[in-house]
């Protein structure tokens, strides 16, 4: 059986995703970031990503990591092209050159979007309001404007979808990264195909399944 070591306020939420999109039984190992920990060292810690046990399934101390009888994967969103592979059926490829259009847009969200949404749910949202830095935010938003006037061209042309006209690994890749970036209202009135995407995203089943595991989890 899969196992998937993360918390619900993780990374770990693509893979669990994932897992409740394509029906996929697993393990859930909560490992919580050691930097949410007031003392990790303290006797009693939970499982953290600087605990030595966790520390021998990935060595680089980030959630999430999976399990899949005996192979062990890191990297959240190269885990999701795996598992959609093997077991997804028509959210994994279904020959060589939508796997190359889902590992190209699950890249494009890993460099081009994802460091600048971070800042921008950083200093709009995560942060308390005092320790959050406008320009920080500003600027992020700015970066993130060509982005997302990519991917808003490159749905209106394809229907809304990505890759194959169907919603597939890469929608949901792509989506978990975008989200990040909803505290910025205004890059989504400026790209109303990437507004009407992702909200389509967000009203599956198996995504509204995982936030509702996730809001249950302590903050």
């Amino acid at each position: 059986m899969l196992t998937i070591y993360g918390v619900y306020r993780s990374r770990a939420s693509r893979t669990i995703w994932l897992a409740y999109e394509i029906g996929l039984p697993f393990r859930h190992v909560p490992v919580i970031q050691a930097y949410r920990l007031s003392d990790p060292d303290a006797p009693g810690a939970p499982l953290h990503t600087r605990s030595p046990e966790f520390l021998r399934i990935n060595p680089n101390g980030h959630v999430p990591s999976v399990d899949d009888d005996g192979l062990v994967l890191h990297e959240s969103l190269a885990i999701n092209l795996y598992l959609a592979k093997k077991y997804g059926g028509a959210l994994g490829p279904a020959n060589l050159a939508e796997d190359g259009r889902m590992t190209m847009w699950s890249l494009w969200a890993a460099t081009e979007v994802e460091p600048h949404a971070l800042q921008v749910l950083t200093h709009r949202a995560a942060k308390p309001p005092a320790e959050r830095d406008p320009a920080i935010a500003r600027a992020a938003v700015e970066a993130l404007r060509a982005p997302f006037a990519v991917l808003d061209r490159e749905l209106a042309a394809t229907g809304g979808f990505l890759v194959g006209g169907r919603f597939t690994v890469a929608d949901l890749n792509v989506a978990e990264v975008v989200r990040y970036a909803l505290p910025a209202p205004e890059l989504f009135e400026a790209a109303p195909a990437v507004r009407a995407w992702l909200q389509a995203c967000h009203a599956r089943p198996a995504y509204k399944r995982m936030m509702e595991e996730r809001e249950r989890e302590p903050a």
